[in-house]
């Protein structure tokens, strides 16, 4: 295989310009080789990097198209370069593999805590070399904060409405049986079923009812909201991005509940008042941080004498997490500007450290965050044409390809978690 492949995909750099291929260097990209013979010495996938060089135990494959261009970015940004070679089309899975499969394999290899780093230490040492830190421009204060989450929840209501359920919950679903089993067979039409088995999960565990005052912090196109609400709820939904709340409102008309559902735009730090439930999924993802210690503290002033917090959060392990906290991924650059995944044990330590929370894990969801996933991504291919009409072009069609698939292989392989804690006054 050349490097010069016209049938494989080509991003337009003027709307990509951070795909433009890096400046050759020789010996960054010696090092790139270097690295990958390293990684796919013992790796249960192969990567053909060209006509005449495979690596790999075998298992699903990837091909490199353009092999230079592959090892250039490699070499450039170890955080970023592999998924943008993959949205610039320098490499595929071959026909027949499918790209979580392909992923998964490398993501073993950092949930296993004996084989937790692709490469051996001494290559390790060497990383400060070719990775990025977060860049100031992403802090989460108030206008950073507004500025992440509209780059991501404000791209297009009618684009995540092509993909999610008709609930438009944009968070792990709750299955009833195992949800890695059959995870080929992952179907759209189980969906709705398990969002609103998880709507209810945690809205059982807070124990709404009719009467019951709750905030939703972070609260989407409103699904807790509305279904909260139906069980006689008043609801405070609160939200940072403004196309978002928009269909949020209507949402919350449509289903004859704007009696019983107050939306704002406003920032969890500037919510006042008490309430007898405060619920927040999936959002402490995108605080910082610098921040946590604020969000839990906010969470805590609202709480009325009594009350309880569910929060449900996307975690990493411990170890990984002190890691990785101070480099730019692939994920903060194009998909969640600003955000960091915790652990549970951060989320502990700082409740414990900076309120007087108790922060209980009630349920653990990572499998069903990997069958969720799995649906989404077949969903967003099968509408692809519909979305494509909406202004989108080939590469961001590969970078949601990526990030879903990525993410998959990140929670069936356990280096991803997601769960729901109870927080209660100690």
């Amino acid at each position: 295989m050349t490097d010069l492949m016209p049938a494989v995909h080509q991003p337009a750099t003027d709307t990509w310009p951070t795909l433009a291929r890096p400046r050759s260097n020789p010996v960054r990209r010696a090092g790139a080789a270097a690295a990958i013979r390293m990684i796919a010495k013992d790796l249960p996938a192969t990567i053909h990097l060209d006509r005449n060089r495979s690596y790999g135990l075998g298992g699903p494959a990837m091909r490199v198209h353009r092999t230079s261009a592959f090892l250039d970015r490699l070499g450039h940004d170890a955080g970023s370069g592999f998924g943008e070679a993959y949205l610039a089309g320098d490499w595929d899975p071959e026909p027949g593999t499918d790209l979580a499969d392909l992923l998964v394999p490398f993501a073993e290899r950092f949930s296993n805590e004996e084989t937790r780093h692709l490469l051996p230490k001494w290559a390790q040492s060497l990383r400060w070399l070719v990775t990025r830190s977060q860049p100031g421009e992403q802090e989460n204060d108030r206008a950073g904060a507004r500025e992440n989450v509209s780059r991501h929840y404000d791209l297009s209501n009618g684009m995540f409405s092509e993909f999610l359920d008709p609930t438009l919950t944009y968070s792990a679903a709750y299955f009833r049986n195992d949800p890695l089993a059959d995870l080929a067979t992952a179907s759209y039409d189980e969906l709705s079923d398990a969002q609103l088995r998880k709507l209810d999960s945690i809205l059982d565990a807070a124990g709404v009812q009719s009467g019951s005052r709750v905030l939703d912090i972070g609260c989407g196109w409103a699904s807790l909201a509305i279904r909260a609400a139906q069980r006689g709820a008043w609801v405070t939904a609160i939200t940072i991005a403004s196309q978002q709340a928009l269909l949020a409102q209507r949402r919350i008309a449509d289903a004859g509940v704007s009696d019983r559902v107050q939306v704002a735009l406003r920032d969890y730090r500037d919510q006042i008042g008490e309430f007898d439930a405060v619920l927040s999924v999936e959002m402490i993802e995108a605080v910082g941080e610098k921040y946590w210690p604020v969000y839990f503290d906010a969470i805590e002033r609202r709480l009325a004498p009594g009350g309880v917090g569910v929060v449900q959060a996307i975690v990493m392990p411990h170890a990984r997490m002190l890691a990785t906290r101070n480099t730019f991924t692939w994920v903060q650059k194009y998909i969640f500007p600003g955000g960091l995944i915790p652990s549970i044990k951060v989320i502990e330590d700082v409740t414990a450290q900076h309120t007087g929370l108790r922060a209980e894990v009630i349920r653990h969801l990572g499998g069903d965050y990997a069958r969720t996933l799995r649906v989404w991504r077949n969903r967003f291919n099968e509408r692809w044409p519909v979305i494509a009409d909406l202004g989108f072009d080939d590469t961001f069609r590969r970078m949601w390809e990526f990030y879903l698939a990525y993410s998959e292989a990140g929670f069936r392989t356990g280096y991803l978690d997601d769960v729901q804690l109870l927080l209660t006054r100690r």
